[in-house]
């Protein structure tokens, strides 16, 4: 079942801040550009721990929502390429 999103926002992959205080983890989410950090979210996509270097990624849900026009935030973008996952 899809999600229903008004056609004029666009829709955005990014991380949004779990974990307790200095001790920072991240989902890789999408949804709306215009929701704040920590919002309603459309779909989860992976998780990543910056402490300790963990990354879990849906690849199969990354290349869907990429190739339907999900845009990347710069942070999203980069760590994607290092994993040989990119928008071309």
């Amino acid at each position: 079942m899809k999600p229903s999103v008004p056609p004029r926002f666009m829709l955005k992959m990014r991380f949004k801040r779990v974990g307790r205080k200095r001790q920072p983890s991240y989902r890789l989410v999408v949804m709306l550009s215009t929701s704040p950090r920590d919002g309603k979210v459309i779909k989860e996509l992976g998780f990543y721990n910056p402490i300790t270097k963990e990354l879990k990624l849906n690849l199969e849900g990354i290349r869907f929502q990429l190739n339907n026009g999900v845009k990347t935030t710069k942070v999203v973008e980069n760590l994607l390429k290092r994993n040989g996952l990119s928008r071309n």
